[in-house]
């Protein structure tokens, strides 16, 4: 390992006249420019790819050393990576980018203008696929031999336009210009089967062998990226698929005219990989996601155990050499696509491949919301994946000849753990899939992997002790400290070196300056200058003047009823009404920033969308609001942007319904920047909560025991609504159009959800604390120093939420596997 660390930069740190000389001369021979009339992005395309090509003198070095060797590799499968932009990151990652900077002035080139000319890589939408992409980051920076699967998305999710407030769809264009970070395969590519019919033959040894045939088929084809660790001699890889058609182009067809069957063929097989989440709304809509999630785990396991097979001439080692896990419920086919190729592709008999399979396989959960708990009817799977099929009935039959056993005389249970639902149209519970067909399956924070076991998951935990475990998620500080907010990360190394870099715990050496005046000031300065540099993002995007010196108050992620997007409205009003009321005493100036993207069938999402632009339109224009109050929806919401925002928040809103929040990811980054959360007892709350000292964070409402006890004893929003002037007031505001006069019941559906649809997320129950929790924000800005001193302390203390601790957990407990210097 130490002979890779010699040659770990593109050009050494410091060497500015050398790494200008080799920077052009790569832009003549690679890009093919004359320096004299190269634009900006030609310049960011030579320093990436450069970048790139060093990368990639160490990628096989890498390999060498996890594959010779024969260490444990970790997969990991997710249909989201949400990477953001690279170059800036390897840049940091390499310790070159001061170097690299330098050398960009004295080109003349502006360092901005180049990062800029990056592309968002639109893999993802929210914190499943950004925890991904921090995952892969930091099993690179610690060494763990690692390798992440997913799709190559020519659209990604979508980009997000305002038109007159509403969410409109666009596609994201991310791979306009090409992207210098990929290396594509033509030579790994697989077959793809859907459809068809199962039959059954003897081999030449006259055992029964089956056989999926008459199937249409998609090739798979791999496209790499390099993972790149901090200062670390492992560069790992994201293998992204994208579909090739078998049949480019019928030339029957084109030479007779007809152009359009002409590429039938080509157009049809190579949309699984268009679009990521295609609108399942629609019959076509679900189908396609089916296909999407078959077609990626199919190729991610032909080319694990391809790989294996090199090596091994048995299965026999299979789990002592592979660890596959599943970020959610999405990859979960995976499990029945292993037995398939174990017993249909290599003869291995049932039982030794299901106990390979279930050795194999790590499940994560991000939900417990039942929505989200992915079923597919058996009609679909019939029709799509009929082998598949067949083998989720055998394992759901011998499952649950074992339930008989363990639970002997319970019939009940037999319904409820079924991996085939009767209720309605029946279909294949997908999460009962990854928990049988795994050896372990995680939560994502202590609560929510507590309610796994108690409530959605309890009849599991029943029937295999201990296989259900909490895994905090975690976030990494190289992207979410180091490169977002380099004013803070001065301020810290100046103080205590940059051991934090990757031992975030080295924070806490930051808790004795929390009371030092000059520290303090340093850092309020650091929080102005991002606030004004998001606030200039405001200005430039949304044409909206916002106070720097005002309150930042944030809540940007996906908009989903249970984040409760609403709640927040419903004191935006109130604070409104206040200021209009002239009870402006105790109030602090405020901009409350939205940020995020609604799924395209999700009308109640769109709808809270267009809800807060229209609040936004009337309180920004109101002259007797001024500058006390200021309400923005920032649009299309991606990791560039989060890179802006985070820095600048000051407070943290993180009020999702006690219960729901599986972990949740934002509040750690902006913990980690110096926000202080105002938030229910949901998800990583209750742990930062516990991490920072309850004194130093803004709880409020009902915890999720509370919630559950008011279910059960048939809360009713509408007393809740007649209990309380405040909230009656903006809710009838809402109600009867005073935000929507060109359209009074324009959000009619938004308000019959709650008080005529039982109100499933509380909001009007939590209304209360909330509005007064705010009052104890208010309060307590009004303190610059007392203020501040907490915001240090959330930073400090937020050493358990770098995901280098998560992925250490995983390696010990879920994996198996150790860094390549344990080697």
């Amino acid at each position: 390992m130490d002979a890779m660390i010699k040659d770990v930069c593109p050009f050494e740190a410091g060497d500015v006249e050398g790494a200008k000389r080799r920077l052009v001369n790569y832009l003549v021979r690679i890009i093919g420019k004359d320096p004299a009339y190269a634009t900006v992005r030609d310049w960011f395309y030579a320093l990436s790819c450069y970048v790139r090509g060093r990368l990639g003198e160490r990628w096989p070095q890498t390999t060498r050393h996890y594959y010779e060797p024969d260490f444990k590799v970790v997969y990991y499968l997710s249909m989201e990576f949400l990477i953001g932009r690279s170059l800036k990151n390897n840049l940091l990652n390499l310790g070159i980018l001061d170097t690299a900077e330098q050398v960009l002035a004295e080109l003349g080139i502006d360092r901005d203008r180049v990062y800029a000319c990056e592309s968002d890589a639109a893999l993802g939408n929210g914190g499943l696929g950004r925890l991904a992409a921090c995952f892969l980051d930091s099993l690179s920076t610690q060494a763990y031999p690692a390798c992440g699967y997913g799709i190559r998305y020519d659209f990604g999710m979508f980009h997000q336009r305002l038109d007159d407030g509403w969410q409109v769809e666009r596609p994201e264009m991310w791979l306009r210009y090409g992207n210098p970070w990929e290396f594509e395969r033509p030579s790994v590519m697989y077959p793809i089967h859907f459809g068809g019919r199962v039959v059954k033959a003897k081999d030449v040894s006259g055992a029964e062998r089956t056989h999926w045939i008459d199937t249409d088929e998609v090739m798979a084809m791999a496209y790499d990226t390099q993972v790149a660790g901090y200062r670390s001699p492992v560069v790992n890889k994201i293998r992204l698929w994208s579909a090739k058609a078998t049949r480019v182009l019928n030339l029957k067809h084109f030479n007779e005219g007809n152009y359009f069957d002409a590429v039938h063929d080509k157009t049809e097989s190579e949309s699984i990989s268009k679009v990521l989440y295609p609108n399942d709304t629609t019959e076509m809509g679900k189908e396609l996601r089916l296909r999407q999630e078959y077609f990626f785990v199919s190729a991610s396991l032909q080319d694990i155990l391809v790989r294996f097979t090199k090596v091994h001439e048995s299965f026999d080692r299979l789990p002592d050499k592979v660890a596959i896990q599943l970020n959610d419920t999405h990859p979960a086919l995976a499990i029945p696509e292993m037995m398939r190729l174990l017993r249909d592709a290599y003869g291995v008999d049932w039982d030794t491949a299901w106990d390979l399979t279930t050795r194999v396989f790590g499940y994560t959960n991000h939900t417990l919301l039942p929505e989200a708990l992915e079923t597919w009817p058996v009609a679909m799977f019939e029709t799509l994946l009929p082998r598949h099929l067949q083998i989720i009935y055998r394992i759901n039959e011998e499952f649950l000849k074992f339930v008989k056993v363990r639970a002997p005389g319970d019939r009940d249970i037999l319904r409820r753990v079924s991996l085939i639902g009767e209720e309605g149209q029946r279909h294949v519970r997908m999460a009962h899939v990854a928990v049988v067909g795994s050896h372990k399956t995680n939560g994502v924070a202590a609560l929510h992997a507590e309610l796994m076991r108690k409530t959605t998951f309890a009849d599991f935990e029943l029937l295999f002790p201990g296989r259900i475990v909490g895994k905090t998620n975690g976030i990494t500080p190289r992207r979410w400290l180091n490169q977002a907010n380099p004013g803070l990360a001065a301020m810290i190394r100046a103080r205590i070196g940059d051991g934090w870099v990757t031992r975030l715990d080295e924070l806490e050496q930051m808790l004795p300056l929390a009371d030092d005046g000059a520290f303090q000031d340093e850092f309020r300065a650091v929080k102005a200058d991002n606030k004004q540099r998001l606030a200039s993002l405001i200005a430039d995007r949304l044409d909206v003047v916002v106070d720097p010196s005002s309150l930042f108050d944030v809540q940007v992620k996906r908009i989903h009823e249970y984040k409760r997007q609403l709640l927040n409205v419903f004191h935006v009003i109130a604070r409104y009404n206040r200021i209009r009321d002239g009870d402006v005493a105790g109030l602090q100036p405020r901009t409350v920033v939205f940020a995020g993207k609604a799924a395209p069938g999700y009308v109640m999402a769109k709808l809270v969308i267009k809800l807060i632009n229209d609040v936004a339109a009337v309180v920004n224009a109101d002259p007797q609001v001024g500058d006390l109050l200021k309400v923005v929806f920032i649009p299309n919401y991606d990791v560039s942007t989060a890179e802006v925002i985070i820095p600048a928040v000051e407070l943290s809103e993180q009020i999702s319904t006690a219960g729901t929040e599986a972990s949740g990811t934002g509040n750690m980054k902006m913990a980690l920047n110096g926000a202080l959360t105002i938030g229910t007892r949901d998800g990583a709350n209750i742990e930062i909560g516990r991490a920072v000292g309850e004194e130093n964070i803004f709880f409020f409402g009902l915890d999720a025991g509370e919630v559950t006890a008011w279910r059960d004893n048939d809360y009713d929003p509408w007393a809740c609504y007649h209990g309380d002037e405040v909230l009656r007031r903006a809710f009838d505001m809402v109600r009867d159009g005073y935000f929507a006069p060109d359209e009074p019941d324009r959000f009619h559906r938004l308000t019959e959800s709650i008080t005529e649809g039982g109100d499933r997320y509380m909001v009007m129950a939590d209304f209360p604390a909330f509005l007064a929790c705010q009052q104890r924000v208010d309060a307590e800005y009004a303190d610059a120093a007392a203020w501040t001193r907490k915001a240090i302390i959330n930073m400090a203390r937020m050493g358990p939420f770098s995901s280098d601790r998560t992925i250490r957990e995983y390696a010990d407990d879920i994996w198996g596997v150790v860094p390549l210097a344990s080697g």
